[in-house]
């Protein structure tokens, strides 16, 4: 059973941290973020493609750069 329970964890950690988890941790916060402000009457809506547009061009340097 508990080499199951590994199995189960070690698959969602790979499928949501993957290869570097500084994106990982930026796509959480900005889904943080654009949950607490959407409350607000402030527009939450352009949070997470904005995360996006500065992530990926962020991971895509880090991998070139290492490789």
């Amino acid at each position: 059973m508990l080499s199951k329970l590994k199995a189960f964890y070690d698959f969602w950690y790979d499928f949501i941290v993957g290869d570097d988890w500084r994106v990982a941790l930026g796509v959480v916060a900005a889904l943080a973020i654009t949950w607490a402000i959407s409350g607000s009457s402030f527009p939450a809506w352009w949070l997470v493609p904005a995360a996006v547009a500065v992530l990926l061009p962020y991971s895509l340097w880090r991998a070139v750069r290492t490789a």
